[in-house]
Formats: C-alpha cells, sequence, structure tokens
C-alpha cells in the first residue's frame, strides 16, 4: 500500500528527532521523504549517529538550507523539532506551504503573548497563529478550552497547525485533568507538583551539568519552570511545580499533590479517571505505583491514584521522549488524519 503522506523532519538529529524519524518510517500512511538537521556536522545517515536504529530507518540526514522551502510546497506534515525561535521563524512558512506543521517546541503552546518573555526569554513575532493552533494535547484537555473529548479531536482536525505539549506539562495534565473536569478539586489549595526527569530531557548537545560524572538528583527551576505557566494555563489554575533532573536517561515520574472536596469519595475520583481514559489506549490505570522503567519506549502514560480523607495524590510516569514528545506528536497526526489512534506506535 502505497503512503498517503510525504513527511519532512527538521531537527532529526537530536532525541525526538530520531524518535519521530524511527516512528515515521514504521507508519503505514507515511513517507519519511527528508530529514534535516541543521549542523553540517550531522548531515549523514540517521544509524550512523544512533546505531540502535540500524535496519529500522534508512535516512540520509540533509544540513538545512533556506532554499530547501522552495520544495515545501508538495510536503504533507513537517515535523519541527527545533529550538523554540527556530521554530518560530520556520512554522509560519511551511504554513504558507500548505503543509500540515506539528511542531514539538513552545513556540506556538502559550496563548498568552506577554508569557513568551518571561518564561522563554523572546518575543514572539507570529501572535496570528497563537489563535489559529491547536494546543494537541487529545485526550486530557486544556480544562478552560473544551469539556468534552470530541471538542479536542474536532479542534486537532481543524487546524493547520498542532503545537504539541511540553514532556512535564502532558505528565501534570493527565495526572490533574480528570479531577478538575469532574470538579472534584478543591482549587483553594494549591496542587503541589514534584516531577523527576531524565537527563535526556536536557537535549543531546552536551553539557557539564548532564554529564556522566556531575549528574546526579538535583531539582531546578524551582517555582520558576518555563513549564510551570504552561501546566497553570492548562489546568487553570495555579500549580507549584518543582522539577528535578534525575540519574536515567528517560523517563518522567511526576507527582501531583491535590486536595479534593470534602465529601468526595475514593470512588468518586476512580471513577473520573476511568471515565476520562477507558477509551484511551495511551493511558493505564494502575494499581500500584509506576516507575520510569515502566514506561520507558513505550508510547503510554502510567497513572496511579490514592485518596486518603480530602488528600489525593496521583503519580504519573511518562517516557519523555515518546509520550512527552515523539509519540504524542504521532498520536496528534493520527487524530487529525483519522487513522487509529496508537498506529505505528504499538
Amino acid at each position: 500500500m502505497k503512503a498517503e503522506k510525504t513527511v519532512w523532519i527538521l531537527g532529526a538529529s537530536g532525541y525526538s528527532g530520531a524518535e519521530l524519524c524511527r516512528l515515521v518510517s514504521r507508519h503505514p500512511h507515511m513517507q519519511l521523504a527528508r530529514a534535516f538537521a541543521f549542523s553540517a556536522q550531522n548531515a549523514m545517515p540517521l544509524p550512523e549517529l544512533f546505531p540502535h536504529l540500524s535496519m529500522q530507518v534508512d535516512i540520509q540526514l540533509q544540513q538545512w538550507q533556506d532554499e530547501v522551502l522552495d520544495e515545501a510546497a508538495g510536503v504533507d506534515i513537517v515535523f519541527l523539532a527545533l529550538p523554540h525561535e527556530a521554530s518560530l521563524e520556520l512554522a509560519p512558512k511551511f504554513l504558507a506551504a500548505g503543509c500540515c506543521v506539528v511542531d514539538l517546541s513552545a513556540a506556538f503552546r502559550l496563548r498568552d503573548l506577554n508569557n513568551y518573555p518571561t518564561f522563554y526569554g523572546f518575543t514572539h513575532t507570529h501572535p496570528e497563529w497563537l489563535q489559529q493552533r491547536s494546543y494537541a494535547l487529545p485526550h486530557a484537555l486544556p480544562v478552560p478550552k473544551h469539556d468534552k473529548k470530541e471538542q479536542a479531536i474536532a479542534a486537532i482536525q481543524a487546524h493547520q497547525l498542532l503545537s504539541m505539549p511540553g514532556c512535564y506539562p502532558t505528565a501534570a495534565s493527565l495526572a490533574l485533568a480528570p479531577l478538575l473536569l469532574n470538579k472534584l478539586l478543591d482549587t483553594t489549595q494549591t496542587p503541589v507538583i514534584s516531577a523527576v526527569s531524565g537527563v535526556s530531557g536536557a537535549g543531546r548537545k552536551a553539557s557539564l551539568a548532564t554529564s556522566f560524572c556531575e549528574v546526579s538528583l538535583r531539582p531546578y527551576g524551582v517555582l520558576e519552570h518555563r513549564h510551570q505557566c504552561e501546566i497553570a494555563q492548562n489546568l487553570g489554575l495555579e500549580v507549584m511545580f518543582i522539577p528535578q533532573l534525575g540519574n536515567f536517561k528517560r523517563g518522567i515520574v511526576a507527582t501531583c499533590a491535590a486536595r479534593v472536596q470534602a465529601g468526595v469519595s475514593p470512588a468518586q475520583v476512580q471513577a473520573a479517571f476511568e471515565s476520562a481514559y477507558q477509551n484511551n489506549p495511551s493511558i493505564r490505570l494502575r494499581n500500584q505505583p509506576p516507575q520510569a522503567d515502566d514506561v520507558a519506549h513505550t508510547p503510554f502514560c502510567d497513572l496511579f491514584i490514592k485518596v486518603q480523607g480530602q488528600h489525593v495524590v496521583v503519580i504519573s510516569a511518562i517516557d519523555n521522549l515518546l509520550k512527552g514528545a515523539a509519540s504524542q506528536a504521532i498520536e496528534a497526526c493520527n487524530v487529525k488524519f483519522g487513522w487509529p489512534q496508537m498506529e505505528a506506535l504499538l
């Protein structure tokens, strides 16, 4: 069967970009036509950069040149696994060429224009696209924006630009959204989210802080991490977010503590999660707290819920490179084009 959609991937030399190449290569409805790196030293066959992809992905990375934009008109889907400002510059050009753009950066995630200088250090130069994009978290929806899953799916299908959630916001939003959607949370108490991420979340570029001899369990960006704003936007309330860098390669484990309304029972909380995710094959409700290894190299989000009195703790585990990036981007495309949600992911 001939693939229906031609795909380009920009940023294919990074961890998330390489995962995208692997997933697109196995997708029955996608053809990986070209993959680009932004450094000449990475212009080589992808398996030379990532030997584990040998016999899985057969593509030569090309160094990106702006002149290639002239050839974009025939491309159906462009994945951008780029730094935020690079995506901000290139996404509108691909959109003008008629491509569906799936952006894994934060360039279009935040609705409030004023938050970009504060949290990302740049001024947003394409505010028109903030109103013309879908924030593509198709199963736990931004609470102020949608109250039904069908509305979120319709928004993804209707928009040309899909802005993918960040890794921490994915884990935290999936953990807390069912409680908010069912009005079970006591919103007078601020939820606390303590999340540990593997070192791959810092990207592939070498740095002292993520080198083998330096990496440890290290809190960072306490109460000022850039993802705190995105989590608050999704949930419609302020949160206390404490991210930590772990001494493992991949995965996120987020422990989310909150307070439920007086009189809410554990059975009501469990029912809220079952109702929210019963038809979602990428969410697994667990009887025991998940660990990072349970979800590493998988497209799943594992959730564990514990209620004691008015206290509720939800533990969420994802692979930051897959459910927090590449596989979720494929999920969004599957939803947009009417393919099975987990196509090419299992």
